[in-house]
């Protein structure tokens, strides 16, 4: 028995440690996606009429959704 409860203990220890490595990474994950989509909406802001029209888009459309905040994420809805 006593065996069995040491080895709870060194689990339970274990785990504990590798939360905080997970979240970290969690975080620069998130980080990163953010830094793209804004990456993503200046270079939208940037291209010409002739671009945005083989896009199919306007600028209205491009003023819309560059003025969109960094974590507004499109995919997470």
């Amino acid at each position: 028995m006593k065996g069995q409860k040491g080895y709870a203990v060194a689990q339970s220890i274990s785990i504990g440690r590798v939360r905080p490595l997970y979240l970290l990474k969690a975080a620069w994950r998130q980080v990163v996606r953010w830094w793209e989509l804004a990456e993503q909406r200046r270079r939208l802001a940037m291209l010409d009429g002739h671009a945005l029209k083989d896009l199919g888009l306007s600028r209205a459309d491009v003023l819309q959704e560059s003025e969109r905040p960094f974590w507004d994420d499109p995919l997470k809805r």
